[in-house]
């Protein structure tokens, strides 16, 4: 049973946490954002298999290496961007989207709205952030 969303509907702390329309919105936007970095993919992917040009100046060999491992990389990074929406998606699934892994309280809306991969509460993050730092630091 699909809920219904007006267009201009954004989350609101005035509603229950996490109610139906919630769950809907986030999971839409995550949709959406999923989608969008597969058709970047698969553009990168016909642009990288088109430019596939034997250069003879060394110059233009190296450019056009360059672009494609940066090229490469970006989408390595796209890759496991996806496999997070996914995980968030399978939360949504499991009703413990948007709280904290850490303290199992809700992560705010703005937080969610903003990153809606996030696991940790903004609190929760700079303490992990932190602790990193001081790991990284010794």
């Amino acid at each position: 049973m699909a809920v219904e969303l007006d267009k201009d509907y954004r989350p609101s702390e005035e509603e229950p946490f996490m109610n139906e329309r919630q769950r809907e919105y986030f999971k839409r936007k995550l949709l959406a954002w999923k989608d969008e970095i597969l058709e970047e993919s698969r553009e990168t992917l016909l642009v990288l298999q088109s430019d596939n040009e034997n250069h003879p100046d060394f110059a233009d060999r190296a450019s056009s290496e360059t672009d494609r491992s940066i090229e490469l990389r970006s989408r390595d990074r796209q890759r496991k961007l996806i496999s997070k929406i996914d995980a968030a998606l399978s939360r949504l699934d499991d009703g413990v989207y948007g709280y904290c892994e850490e303290t199992g309280e809700p992560i705010s809306l703005r937080r969610l709205d903003a990153r809606p991969i996030a696991t940790l509460s903004i609190e929760a993050q700079e303490r992990h952030e932190r602790r990193e730092k001081v790991y990284r630091d010794d």
